[in-house]
């Protein structure tokens, strides 16, 4: 079973909230202290014969108790998105073990690697195109006009297995013989690593492959 996914991942939400709440609180707590000193030396200072008027003072206390009140929500907030990224990571590791799908290079060891292309619609014929990590053309081979899941054999024109490495893959799809559009092939990887890399949540892949949580497009349970 396949679980399609296009999240952003309450990890990434999360560390990005707390670093603007975090930011906005300590700008909130330094005009805290002023409006503090502020009062203090308007009520030292006022003149004992046409004192501020009591209406003001009330004013000013209830803006006193609104501040303190913002100050003291912001801590509870700053506390509850600690406590959500946590909970967001041990989620993740529930990822571990599953397979996921997503734009990367394939990880070529000998192998056959399952691949899901994307075609157009409108599309009559369509090819799958190999590149090494040179960016070296490798290979061409034509494929269902109508996409879908595809095993890539790695294997080149005399049955010889290609050498391992990272390979890229794309889908050009045609149209009477013209490229109408392409696409990146999306490669099915085992993810054996969830991992923060400042904001953002990255997942590693058996085949060393690395690609952010909100690029997986679908998970499901690894074949085979």
């Amino acid at each position: 079973m396949e679980i399609s996914t296009n999240t952003n991942t309450l990890s990434t939400n999360v560390q990005s909230s707390t670093s603007q709440t975090e930011s906005e609180q300590a700008v909130l707590s330094s005009d805290f202290e002023t409006f503090l000193k502020m009062l203090t030396t308007q009520m030292e200072y006022q003149d004992p014969l046409n004192p501020v008027d009591s209406t003001d003072f009330a004013t000013q206390l209830a803006t006193f108790s609104s501040v303190e009140q913002q100050v003291m929500t912001n801590d509870l907030l700053t506390d509850l998105n600690t406590q959500i990224g946590a909970l967001s990571m041990a989620q993740l590791t529930g990822w571990i073990g599953m397979e996921a799908r997503a734009d990367m290079p394939i990880a070529f060891e000998g192998e056959p690697v399952t691949l899901t292309l994307q075609t157009s619609d409108l599309a009559d014929s369509a090819q799958l195109v190999i590149h090494d990590a040179n960016g070296t053309l490798v290979q061409r081979l034509d494929i269902p006009p109508r996409g879908g899941e595809f095993v890539w054999a790695g294997l080149d024109s005399d049955g010889t297995p290609l050498p391992n490495g990272q390979y890229s893959a794309t889908v050009e799809s045609y149209s009477q013989g013209d490229v109408i559009e392409t696409h990146p092939a999306q490669v099915h990887a085992t993810i054996t690593e969830a991992r923060q890399n400042g904001a953002q949540t990255e997942l590693v892949m058996a085949g060393g492959q690395t690609v952010l949580a909100t690029d997986v497009a679908a998970l499901r349970e690894p074949s085979g």
